[in-house]
């Protein structure tokens, strides 16, 4: 009978921890959402190597099967304070 009693009080002080690392995940920041491109990155066929997107430098790459009407990158504003690099390509 005892056993149940320390088993029962075990639950009720986990339940506390528990919460609090809810919480904390919860209000901690997302991960920094970063991505690197190394050496040798190609999307579609491109050459993407050495550059860097996050948050505020992101990237939209839209690749196409035959010639695009807008080939090319080009950086536009993101109408929140960021940039985003738009890439209009054609498959290789």
């Amino acid at each position: 009978m005892e056993s149940l009693g320390l088993v029962a009080a075990g639950r009720l002080l986990a339940m506390p921890m528990v919460a609090l690392v809810v919480l904390a995940a919860m209000l901690a920041p997302a991960a920094a959402g970063e991505v690197r491109f190394g050496k040798n990155v190609r999307v579609g066929g491109h050459d993407f190597s050495n550059q860097t997107f996050d948050s505020k430098h992101r990237a939209r790459i839209y690749l196409y099967n035959h010639k695009p009407r807008k080939e090319g990158c080009i950086w536009r504003s993101d109408g929140r304070g960021g940039r985003v690099k738009v890439c209009h390509l054609q498959r290789k």
